[in-house]
């Protein structure tokens, strides 16, 4: 079992968990995953690692409480327990000295982006932020990415912050205003990920993503988080995270991810039963 090292809320239902991990913390890299159990009954959910100390041994997720294992991630709290934690699994971020590189967060996609970052500017470049949120509270890791980019852009649908309008209209007014662009890292929801990949792709700007298709056991054993790109079948386990966005078939992906819509449907609201049971002190039948 993991120790939790600390937790808070970033936004609402977004949570960073800092947890007891010597093993992972040495060895991880940008872009790599765990994936992980809160409790013996949970399943097991593949998730980015954030940040990392190699030093003190830890390593920081952050978690988005969606469907009920995340849900139930985001009840830990410090001196809790996670009982099972793998990796760092998958491949590390290709860094490289590109010149400009733009790192592209919507939401709790922003999280993934960070590390990346970090590492994209530890190489070399001048690394470009742009984070978006559906409003102000939405909006993470600023100061985090004003720490290691020379540029933050944080966009808002509502306006209610920063930049009015989608991560991908202030990348096209970059692009517009002649900012020579060497590479973008695109993450977040996939129509986010396919309109960069859109914006990019006249510009022949490399532009890559990190995929979270549907994951079992995150060696590419069960097949689960196959993918197609460039018309080959890929494992986003083994052969990703990270992918060439303009050879991604987004549409295969998109209904992939939504094959058991219904049924995480059906865990969420048991898990809300349960919870509000729980509260009111009284046992679920």
């Amino acid at each position: 079992m993991n120790r939790v090292i600390e937790t808070r809320f970033l936004a609402p239902e977004v949570k960073y968990l800092r947890i007891e991990a010597p093993k992972i913390a040495r060895k991880r890299k940008a872009g790599q995953f765990v994936i992980l159990r809160p409790n013996p009954e949970s399943e097991r959910i593949p998730l980015t690692i954030a940040d990392g100390d190699p030093e003190q041994g830890w390593i920081a997720l952050i978690v988005q409480g969606i469907g009920k294992t995340t849900k139930t991630l985001n009840l830990l709290e410090a001196g809790d327990t996670i009982q099972d934690l793998a990796g760092p699994l998958g491949m590390p971020s290709e860094i490289e000295q590109y010149g400009t590189a733009v790192v592209i967060g919507g939401g709790v996609g922003t999280a993934i982006a960070y590390p990346t970052a970090v590492a994209l500017a530890a190489g070399g470049n001048d690394v470009i932020a742009i984070i978006g949120g559906r409003s102000k509270e939405y909006v993470i890791l600023e100061s985090e990415m004003a720490a290691v980019c020379a540029e933050v852009y944080p966009t808002t649908d509502d306006g209610s912050y920063g930049y009015h309008g989608f991560v991908t209209s202030k990348l096209t007014d970059l692009i517009d205003e002649g900012r020579k662009i060497d590479y973008v890292m695109a993450i977040g929801p996939v129509p986010m990920m396919r309109a960069v990949a859109e914006v990019t792709r006249p510009h022949g700007i490399k532009t890559m993503v990190s995929l979270n298709p549907i994951m079992v056991d995150g060696t590419g054993m069960c097949g689960g988080c196959r993918v197609m790109v460039g018309g080959e079948t890929k494992f986003a386990c083994v052969d990703g995270p990270e992918f060439d966005a303009h050879l991604v078939d987004f549409d295969l992906l998109a209904r992939r991810n939504t094959a058991y819509a219904a049924f995480e449907h059906f865990r969420r609201e048991e898990f809300e039963a349960a919870r509000e049971c729980r509260l009111a002190g009284t046992e679920v039948s």
